[in-house]
């Protein structure tokens, strides 16, 4: 199920880590990295392929109102969507990251991290909330990024949010 259908819970944006294919890794690699960065998170949803491979999951974490959805995709539309991700970051990325424009468009592997916030039953859509915490999404990224040794951006502001050289 993915928390799109939870009504408590409302998007806010989609990160993405960029690496490999061949980097691919275990699910039980991603489930023991994930479960073992805080005890307040709670993995749902976890599913791999029939070679053992990460596939999906949701991440849920009450204390900071966070729950994302980490999903993999592989293949051309990858790398098509990595040269397009490389055309619009050339002109935002600091200097000393331009090398890594270089790696990002060679990347056919992806996870797409869904970021969305907790609502309470009363919550004013035109209110912004100040109950998230984004420490989930930023410790979670960083941990996919190591697993992988890829690259986490994101695409609303053109940043590169973390990598593993």
């Amino acid at each position: 199920m993915s928390t799109f259908e939870n009504d408590r819970y409302r998007w806010r944006e989609t990160y993405f880590v960029l690496f490999p294919a061949s980097r691919r890794p275990a699910l039980k690699m991603v489930e023991n990295g994930l479960a073992h960065l805080s005890n307040r998170y709670t993995l749902e949803d976890i599913g791999g392929d029939e070679q053992g491979r990460f596939e999906s999951l949701t991440l849920i974490s009450p204390d900071d109102f966070a729950a994302l959805d980490v999903c993999y995709t592989g293949g051309d539309e990858v790398l098509e969507h990595a040269r397009e991700l490389v055309q619009e970051l050339a002109s935002t990325v600091e200097p000393e990251q331009k090398i890594l424009l270089k790696r990002l468009k060679e990347y056919n592997g992806r996870f797409d991290v869904l970021h969305f916030e907790q609502i309470g039953d009363s919550a004013d859509e035109d209110e912004p909330d100040e109950l998230l915490d984004p420490s989930t999404l930023l410790t979670v990224l960083d941990e996919l990024t190591r697993i992988t040794g890829g690259i986490a951006v994101d695409p609303q502001s053109g940043t590169i949010l973390s990598t593993q050289e």
